[in-house]
């Protein structure tokens, strides 16, 4: 199996971040690197990693957002294989071992995905879909990847960050392989805290969070010229 860097992305989380931690330490599968990128925190982030300072590589910069902190972690490693693992997550114990054994060299896909838990609702996305892809964004960004088709994530978006990647990769002819296992959980009240149902966007289309979810799916449908 492929060494993996895992990239986390960290601000303002520190009381987060130790969980996240231990869930990766934990895991069955081992031959990994952990990078933390500090995006500009002013939390005690040292503090949270004391237990695994001597594992784990610390690289500090400004705040610039979470795309240009996971493209900076992703240059800090070698190896074939990127996870990247936001601090309010927390990996289920075979979450590595079963990546690596679905993302293997006879496998065709260039990602893995799983299902996940956010809170205590959980999410499928489903079998890999193409024309599903073009449509709307169903793919989690903690997904293991091959370095050699990671295009790197786009620094000017400030939402749909992860879409956006699948959509770029897809357009080079790389695809995705859906493990259904519920792999992963999803801390609410971090990245994906403004999930609504989805009847929310057809009959509340005046709430705040709906207009920015509308706004940003324009950019992405207009970058990738897709049908609006």
């Amino acid at each position: 199996m492929a060494a993996i860097d895992i990239i986390v992305p960290v601000f303002n989380q520190s009381e987060v971040l130790s969980l996240c931690l231990q869930s990766i330490f934990n895991q069955t599968f081992q031959d990994f690197t952990i990078t933390i990128v500090d995006d500009g925190s002013t939390d005690n982030i040292e503090l949270a990693i004391t237990p695994w300072r001597r594992q784990v590589r610390l690289v500090r910069q400004e705040n610039l957002g979470a795309a240009a902190a996971r493209n900076r972690g992703a240059r800090e490693g070698k190896a074939p294989l990127l996870l990247f693992c936001d601090a309010d997550t927390t990996l289920n114990q075979p979450f590595l071992t079963t990546h690596t054994q679905t993302l293997n060299p006879k496998n065709h896909a260039s990602y893995s995905y799983s299902s996940f838990k956010w809170g205590f609702k959980t999410f499928r996305p489903g079998p890999f879909n193409a024309h599903r892809l073009r449509r709307e964004p169903f793919i989690n960004t903690h997904a293991l990847i091959r370095r050699d088709h990671f295009p790197g994530f786009d620094e000017k978006l400030r939402r749909f960050q992860d879409w956006d990647l699948w959509l770029t990769m897809l357009e080079h002819g790389h695809v995705g392989e859906w493990i259904p296992e519920v792999l992963f959980t999803v801390r609410p009240g971090g990245t994906m805290s403004t999930w609504l149902p989805k009847a929310a966007y057809r009959y509340l289309p005046w709430l705040p969070a709906v207009k920015n979810y509308q706004q940003a799916m324009r950019v992405i449908r207009l970058k990738h010229q897709l049908s609006m």
